[in-house]
């Protein structure tokens, strides 16, 4: 038993380490082709496809969760705010809260969900059906044709989106605050101003162009390895939502830790009630 305990151990470890580096190769090589040939006028016939199927059509998923979003944090939080005699400054936290990291987030989740399983289950269906073999023996990398259009067009989107998505998380805060929550227009706008600057604004902006990044490449990179059959396109594209969503959680938090100590050394503490 402890014989085959550390044989299965050293088994999955090895896996994982062989993934990560397949991983990493994928990512290189993408960025490779992206550097040589990914802005190419001749290219653009490759990305704007991709851009109408990122970008148009998650218009209504991100904006429907952005609004609600907002929505719900007026609701949850009218309670406290009314308690300690703040509820003018409910706008200021609500606000806060949506550019800095729900409406980033939860835009990036969305697109992980509908882009992400799009992505994989197209390339994935193509890997089974040997269409990426066909690209290769032609003589055309396919991670140049299919990939590198991809990933531009989640990276240029993702940061549109987020902000479509902020917008709507501040309109739904603001409607339900001050239509159905008696909260009065002028001072919530007034101490939302002054919580929220470009300094709070700018870093879920930033870190939003790294999330398409991830989705882009996760999803690429599980559908030109996903198994044979249609199960294994299934389990890929399972799997790239979930990979995709824990990258997204992941460099959310270090891009927090560096956000508050970029803002600290330069403006040191602020507080929304001063």
């Amino acid at each position: 038993m402890p014989v085959g305990t550390i044989e299965r151990v050293g088994r999955t470890t090895n896996n994982i380490l062989a993934a990560f580096g397949d991983f990493f190769i994928f990512t290189a090589r993408t960025f490779a082709w992206l550097f040589v040939a990914g802005f190419r006028p001749k290219n653009l016939r490759l990305v704007l496809p991709q851009m109408y199927e990122v970008g148009v059509r998650s218009v209504p998923v991100v904006g429907v969760t952005g609004a609600f979003i907002g929505m719900v944090l007026a609701i949850e939080s009218i309670t406290q705010f009314r308690t300690i005699g703040q509820e003018q400054r409910l706008g200021s936290v609500i606000n806060l809260s949506v550019v800095k990291q729900i409406g980033p987030v939860l835009a990036a989740v969305m697109l992980a969900g509908r882009i992400g399983g799009a992505l994989t289950a197209e390339l994935g269906t193509m890997n089974v059906t040997e269409q990426l073999d066909a690209l290769r023996v032609m003589g055309s990398d396919p991670i140049r044709y299919l990939v590198v259009p991809r990933l531009i067009a989640c990276v240029l989107l993702t940061p549109v989106l987020t902000i479509y998505s902020d917008l709507l998380g501040v309109l739904g805060g603001w409607l339900v605050s001050t239509k159905f929550l008696g909260v009065p227009s002028g001072p919530y706008w007034f101490y939302s101003a002054q919580a929220v600057d470009n300094c709070q604004i700018m870093p879920g902006l930033i870190k939003s162009i790294f999330f398409g990044a991830a989705i882009g490449l996760v999803s690429c990179y599980k559908g030109f390895n996903c198994g044979p059959g249609a199960n294994g396109v299934g389990r890929a594209c399972t799997e790239s939502f979930v990979t995709s969503f824990i990258a997204i959680i992941i460099l959310n938090f270090f891009f927090a830790q560096v956000a508050k100590e970029w803002y600290l050394a330069i403006y040191g503490q602020r507080s929304i009630f001063a």
